[in-house]
């Protein structure tokens, strides 16, 4: 089986082209593990796959490191348009592509050569009530700065959904936070019966973020565009950030650029690149 290992900000999946390659329904959560595996595979944060779509012009499946699926991922998002157009699949610089979580579009840059090395994606509009994260709890329309106890620490959420569930937090010291202690805790808390993202957010500017993330499923990543998505709204719904202006957002792997629109949709911009090409023996 052939495979691409690409990366958005140092978010690195192996992804799979299914327009030429066969992987059984059942096989695929193995699967991920294995390719993601550093020491025994290839090493990622977990495996995604590039197929055709009976409602955009490509679809995009995307499995975590412990196997799990995932219904969107941002980077991988950015990743998938840039081999979809390089590849042929797409002729346009204008998309859609079908995740889990619903159809994004997608608008490529290329440069001279006709390669891609950044993408815009146009990421919809967040899901904010509280059903919709989903996350049980009282009967508000939003969740913002709700206090959740995890024991030794309390923490105060924000919750967003991009098309998978965000809980977002607030710190004066991004280099202080406990994320290897709250991020297990949280993700599986019995508040979010689908798991949860957590970000931890500290606002440096209305219009500049810093930014750290404990991924469902994965754990601490170089980045997560769908968290950053988040992290902007978060930002705007505590009045930290304006709507319709574009704010950096600095994750460990690098910068995003997001802007909240007026209209209610997010939009996404940020580097994806290829790291290399290899074949990978089926076990």
């Amino acid at each position: 089986m052939k495979f691409t290992k690409m990366h958005g900000l140092g978010n690195s999946y192996i992804y799979i082209d299914l327009f030429k390659e066969t992987i059984a329904e059942e096989s695929m959560p193995k699967l991920a593990i294995q390719l993601a595996d550093k020491n025994r595979g290839i090493g990622s944060d977990g495996m995604i796959l590039i197929g055709p779509s009976d409602v955009a012009k490509v679809s995009m499946r995307v499995f975590n490191n412990d196997g799990s699926e995932a219904m969107n991922c941002g980077n991988g998002l950015r990743c998938v348009a840039k081999f979809a157009y390089e590849h042929g699949y797409v002729n346009e610089m204008v998309f859609t592509i079908e995740t889990k979580g619903g159809l994004v579009e997608a608008t490529v840059h290329p440069d001279e050569a006709n390669q891609v090395p950044t993408v815009t994606v146009n990421m919809g509009k967040p899901r904010l009530s509280r059903s919709e994260i989903p996350m049980i709890g009282a009967a508000v329309d939003q969740v913002i700065n709700e206090t959740i106890d995890l024991g030794e620490v309390s923490v105060d959420v924000t919750a967003v959904s991009m098309g998978n569930p965000h809980a977002v937090i607030f710190t004066e010291d991004i280099h202080s936070i406990p994320l290897m202690q709250v991020g297990p805790s949280l993700e599986k808390h019995e508040r979010f019966p689908e798991w949860v993202n957590v970000e931890y957010v500290q606002v440096l500017k209305e219009d500049e973020l810093q930014f750290r993330v404990w991924e469902r499923g994965t754990g601490i990543t170089q980045a997560c565009g769908t968290g950053a998505c988040a992290a902007v709204v978060a930002s705007v719904l505590n009045g930290h950030s304006p709507r319709n202006q574009e704010v950096t957002v600095h994750l460990l792997g690098g910068d995003l650029f997001i802007t909240w629109l007026d209209n209610g949709e997010v939009l996404m911009n940020g580097a994806a690149e290829t790291i290399f090409e290899g074949e990978w023996v089926i076990k």
